[in-house]
């Protein structure tokens, strides 16, 4: 029976950290001065949100907000103001939730252990790993949509997985992972080649580093399973976010009537659906004369 033989995964992962250094985009998160705080609000921003739409509100929330101290100092409701069309508002609310956890928990550092860090509210496997990798240096696999599908084609001869990923594909991923000199490297460049070149439509084989040893690209490049795309106008989600935007752009402590929230959106019920599911997720707050966040 023919088997595979196995990758040279530490001369592979010199090389695409080598494309990396000479290739990387300038990123503000990125930089060597970056701070904990800088890196961990980088990584809530930039859950399900394209780096070109995260780049603005990320500097002006630093502008803002420079530590987890002065965001835990103010009311939750001007983080949500202030995460504007970033769209999945609830990771502003737990933004702040886990800046005054770190206040109170960690005298306002935000702490280095992959544990303390998925203790803290909004934080998962992944973002914990890229905090601890980025921020600190940790030895973590960093296993993001990027990341799964440079291993997928490149390792497993197969386009994206779908869905979460699966035991196997941490065991892949632990198993290209260099010593903990290489390894915050390692993760920030597969994912910048994701980012690039090995796209998820499009992708641009031509400029990869490591093609010449890419098992998809020797397959042929066989198509994964089809994406379901995310529609995003007419939806709950859409009503949500204009009846939240009716309220950032009011003044702070401003509040509205729940007609006045819900103007402009074609679908009454809907709207009132959304208003509902926003009081109950407490991105905003009733008060005598209406609504505020």
């Amino acid at each position: 029976m023919e088997t595979t033989a196995p990758m040279d995964t530490g001369r592979l992962a010199a090389t695409i950290i080598a494309w990396y250094d000479r290739n990387a985009r300038n990123l503000p998160w990125r930089a060597p001065d970056a701070s904990p705080w800088a890196i961990m609000v980088s990584e809530f921003m930039l859950q399900q949100t394209p780096v070109a739409r995260v780049l603005t509100p990320w500097r002006e929330w630093l502008a803002r907000w420079p530590t987890p101290s002065a965001l835990a100092g103010e009311p939750v409701g001007e983080a949500i103001r202030a995460w504007g069309r970033l769209g999945y508002p609830r990771r502003a609310q737990r933004l702040h939730a886990a800046a005054v956890v770190i206040v109170e928990r960690h005298g306002g550092e935000v702490p280095s252990d992959p544990d303390a860090l998925r203790a803290l509210p909004g934080v998962g496997d992944y973002t914990a790993a890229a905090i601890a990798s980025f921020a600190f240096g940790a030895r973590q696999v960093v296993l993001d949509v990027n990341v799964r599908r440079v291993l997928a084609r490149l390792d497993g001869g197969q386009d994206t997985p779908d869905g979460s990923p699966t035991p196997a594909e941490r065991i892949r991923a632990e198993a290209w992972l260099p010593d903990e000199r290489s390894a915050a490297r390692w993760s920030v460049a597969a994912m910048e080649l994701g980012a690039q070149l090995c796209r998820a439509s499009n992708p641009e084989c031509t400029g990869c580093p490591v093609r010449a040893e890419c098992r998809w690209l020797a397959a042929g490049r066989p198509p994964g399973p089809p994406r379901r795309r995310q529609l995003y106008a007419g939806t709950d989600r859409a009503a949500r976010g204009h009846v939240l935007h009716r309220l950032r752009v009011r003044e702070p402590g401003e509040t509205l009537s729940a007609d006045q929230l819900t103007d402009g959106w074609p679908d009454a019920e809907q709207a009132a659906r959304a208003l509902r599911s926003l009081l109950a997720d407490g991105l905003i707050r009733t008060t005598d004369g209406g609504y505020r966040l």
